[in-house]
């Protein structure tokens, strides 16, 4: 069961098209990579080589089973 991170002020904003954009606050609050290529990871994934560059790439990113 994946544990909820209460949303707030400053965790997101809102793009020009209309999504939530979360800001890398949310990110290390929530404390692994998605690996999805988010705009703010503090965890500095890039998807094009499947690698972690960031300040927290020793965070493991966790099971979702």
């Amino acid at each position: 069961m994946k544990k909820i991170i209460p949303i707030e002020e400053g965790d997101y904003y809102l793009t020009p098209e209309g999504y939530r954009c979360f800001t890398e606050q949310y990110h290390l609050k929530r404390g692994y990579c998605c690996e999805s290529g988010c705009r703010h990871c503090p965890y500095g994934y890039n998807p094009s080589t499947s690698l972690r560059t960031g300040k927290n790439t020793n965070t493991i990113k966790k099971n979702n089973s």
